[in-house]
């Protein structure tokens, strides 16, 4: 006697996968996975650098906010260093919309430009600002100052 053995029509369909089914599906994984490592490098770069510029917006913020407070404005340039990374360097020019200012005007208006730098001095990274500061001829002597008051 001869035991039959019962084979369905789906067992040969059944098999698994191929070689070739299993390379394209590695390759297209690795392909993803790469596009995925680009992307989130690219984020990262994005983020420091976010970072750095607030860093410089903070660092010329607390020096506009101070410059030239209980001393009288001095046309001119001056540089200088915050820290290790970042320098700085801030141009002041009489400011006036109208052209030149009246001889002997009580206070006078000035143009404040600061580009704050980080990077390799070849090729650094800057940000600049620029504000305007009203003064008065005198501030040591009693006379109003940036603000308008007296010291």
């Amino acid at each position: 006697m001869k035991l039959l053995r019962s084979r369905s029509p789906h067992a040969r369909g059944q098999q698994g996968f191929s070689l070739l089914e299993v390379i394209a599906a590695i390759l297209l994984l690795a392909i993803t996975f790469t596009a995925l490592m680009k992307v989130a490098g690219s984020s990262m770069s994005l983020t420091q650098n976010a970072a750095e510029h607030s860093e410089a917006a903070m660092w010329a913020r607390g020096m506009l906010d101070s410059a030239f407070v209980g001393e009288s404005i001095k046309p001119g340039s001056n540089s200088g260093q915050f820290n290790r990374k970042f320098r700085w360097r801030l141009d002041v020019t009489p400011w006036n919309q109208a052209g030149a200012p009246p001889p002997n005007a009580p206070m006078q208006l000035y143009q404040l430009d600061l580009d704050v730098l980080w990077g390799p001095p070849g090729h650094p990274r800057s940000a600049h600002f620029r504000t305007l500061r009203l003064s008065g001829p005198n501030v040591a002597a009693g006379t109003p100052n940036a603000l308008g008051s007296i010291p």
